[in-house]
């Protein structure tokens, strides 16, 4: 019995070893590495395929074998004139082009793609525009980039065309991350661990670069957070691909974390986080140019340079590091011209800072303006796309209405036929029914259309949000330039400039906080107003008594604008030109009142000192009563200018 045991026992502890010898050879990798797998696919749609499903693929062989490998296919494609097998490898030999960092070259083959796309099937399309979108903002090109976008979005590819990463790479890096919360937050359920990673990951970017770092330290923690969730969440299954891209958003989450360390000095604690970073980007991202990474390598070797350890300055700095974004480049010289500087070598010490010096001089000079043209351009694309969108929802809604009247005048000949068919006590009941049927129908429609109209207020609210953010883009703009300009009288006409621009903000601004989007309560309106011009004109204790008689008033958008700017020219004049001594006794009376329902009074008064004496000689040279009287006129009415003992009256009445 024991020997029968035994036997049993030996063979039990052959089997299992067997199965462990079975089991371990499934875990190791196989011989044939990505590359040999793709050569082994018979047709060109098969590697295209491959090539895209798989992100690692650089794992055993370079971008540059898969180049020559492609290279071959190419070749003979164009051989057999096979117009869809060179399509295919076109678009992979330029997605490789991508993927090692020549960037011009990718983007020309693109651009011979994009010009014979219209047979691709959809599936290709979104793989040549994806990478056009990306190559664009490689290269800085952002008003190609957002026509690309808009395309996308035209195929059902996107749902909406995105603009905060570009104005974050603008540096408006809180306007950014204002719009990324606003477009994508809505967008992720609770449970999407992955989306809320990547979600919270680009929070922290937006903070970091914004240099709120503790802020961004907590929100990445909270990414990583999320990554682990998702990564241990067993119930669902995830293809090689998801696992891989996961594994890239963890190193990107670690790297930033270690770049916040490394911007609060707190250098040890950055390096273990940009170390592991590092590693697992050179594992799951082999072969791939990447600006993380390199980001990563000049963060860690500035944290061994703070600390003193310059051998491992030096084999980061000098770790086959490749950047291509200037200020990357400028970082590595600022780098090595500091280890130097530490290290007693002079000489190499002011070659790098006067490469730094060559490239500034260079390129970092116009870069600023370029940046300015390109955030105006950015500005006006993302308000063309807001306009096309409202049409959208227009023509959305007037459809949605005419279905409805349609469905409504097929239900009353349905009726009426029902009426004359139906005679007696049977066609009563039917009919009794049938109305019954219908006002149920009715109150679905008028459901419909107040869910319509409802967001058609919430459109508009968000539209004259938009406006009054774009104009107080300009009034920053007018300040930026303000501060470049010596010009006193250049100085004097920006900001009357931007005071004339913020009076229009204001009017958006009360409109999206009004529930009625039609009309402007004026008493409000005025005051919100007269705060803007005294915040700017107050210097040196102006204690002017302003009287508001307004109450009640309301004015469409029409009239309110050309009333603001007016109000607007006044109330400048008077803050700087009435009062010039001693304005204790100062007193503005403002007056508007309805005499009719579209018919209106205006009256505005000071005990200033008055108009000079060749008032009316300098009316045709004065900018400022010039376009009050334009805007006087707009309002259909003529302004009238009393000169008074003590001060100035000016009143009209409007329709």
């Amino acid at each position: 019995m024991k020997k029968l045991l035994g036997k049993i026992f030996i063979s039990l502890f052959i089997f299992a070893l067997s199965m462990n010898s079975a089991m371990a050879q499934d875990d190791l990798p196989t011989e044939q590495g990505y590359f040999q797998e793709f050569q082994g696919n018979k047709s060109a749609e098969d590697r295209f395929k491959f090539f895209f499903d798989t992100p690692n693929r650089y794992n055993q062989n370079s971008g540059f074998d898969w180049l020559d490998e492609v290279n071959v296919y190419l070749n003979n494609s164009e051989k057999l004139k096979d117009s869809l097998e060179i399509n295919y490898y076109k678009l992979i030999q330029a997605q490789i082009f991508h993927d090692i960092g020549d960037y011009d070259k990718s983007l020309a083959i693109s651009k011979e793609l994009y010009k014979e796309k219209e047979p691709f099937k959809l599936e290709i399309k979104a793989t040549l525009l994806n990478l056009m979108d990306q190559t664009y903002s490689q290269l800085e090109r952002y008003a190609e980039q957002i026509d690309i976008r808009k395309e996308k979005r035209e195929l059902g590819i996107i749902e909406n065309v995105a603009f905060y990463d570009i104005y974050s790479k603008l540096g408006l890096h809180v306007r950014a991350m204002e719009d990324y919360i606003q477009e994508e937050k809505k967008n992720i359920d609770e449970k999407d661990y992955l989306g809320q990673a990547i979600y919270n990951n680009n929070i922290g970017n937006y903070l970091r670069l914004g240099k709120s770092y503790p802020t961004a330290l907590t929100t990445y923690n909270k990414a990583t957070g999320f990554v682990n969730v998702y990564i241990n969440d067993v119930t669902k299954v995830k293809s090689e691909k998801e696992l891989t891209n996961t594994e890239i958003l963890k190193a990107q989450i670690e790297g930033n974390i270690g770049k916040c360390y490394s911007q609060l000095k707190q250098f040890e604690e950055a390096i273990p986080h940009l170390e592991n970073s590092i590693l697992i980007m050179k594992e799951y991202n082999k072969d791939k140019f990447s600006s993380d990474l390199i980001e990563n390598k000049l963060e860690i070797a500035e944290s061994y340079l703070q600390l003193g350890n310059f051998e491992k300055t030096t084999d980061y700095l000098t770790d086959d590091l490749q950047p291509r974004r200037i200020e990357n480049i400028l970082k590595k010289n600022r780098l090595f011209a500091s280890y130097y500087d530490k290290t007693g070598d002079y000489r190499n010490e002011s070659i790098f800072l006067k490469r730094n010096m060559r490239l500034r001089d260079s390129i970092l000079t116009n870069k600023t303006e370029v940046q300015k043209q390109q955030l105006a351009t950015v500005i006006a694309e993302e308000k063309a796309y807001t306009q096309s969108r409202i049409a959208e929802q227009k023509q959305e809604i007037e459809e949605s209405r005419n279905l409805m009247v349609l469905q409504e005048n097929r239900i009353q000949m349905v009726f009426i036929s029902l009426i004359f068919t139906l005679l007696g006590f049977a066609g009563l009941v039917y009919a009794y029914l049938k109305s019954i049927k219908n006002q149920r129908l009715i109150a679905e429609q008028k459901h419909i259309i107040e869910n319509s109209l409802v967001e058609k207020d919430s459109l508009l609210k968000e539209i004259h949000h938009r406006v009054k953010n774009n104009l107080q883009m300009v009034s920053s703009l007018l300040s930026l330039q303000t501060k470049n300009t010596r010009s006193k009288a250049a100085i004097e006409a920006l900001e009357e400039g931007k005071s004339r621009v913020k009076a229009m903000a204001l009017i958006h601004q009360k409109l999206y906080q009004n529930d009625d989007l039609s009309v402007i309560e004026m008493q409000g309106y005025i005051e919100s107003l007269i705060n803007s011009v005294q915040s700017v004109y107050k210097k040196g204790g102006h204690n002017i008594n302003i009287t508001i008689d307004a109450e009640g008033v309301e004015l469409d958008i029409d009239r309110a604008i050309p009333f603001g700017l007016i109000l607007n020219e006044l109330v400048s004049n008077s803050f700087k030109y009435a009062f010039p001594k001693n304005d204790d006794d100062g007193k503005i009376y403002i007056h508007l009142r309805k005499i009719a329902e579209q018919e209106g009074f205006f009256e505005y008064t000071d005990n200033g000192v008055g108009l000079p004496e060749d008032t009316d000689d300098r009316a045709n040279s004065s900018m400022g009563i010039r376009l009050m009287n334009r805007l006087v006129n707009q309002l259909q009415s003529t302004l009238n200018i009393d000169k008074t003992s003590e001060g100035v009256r000016f009143w009209f009445n409007f329709k």
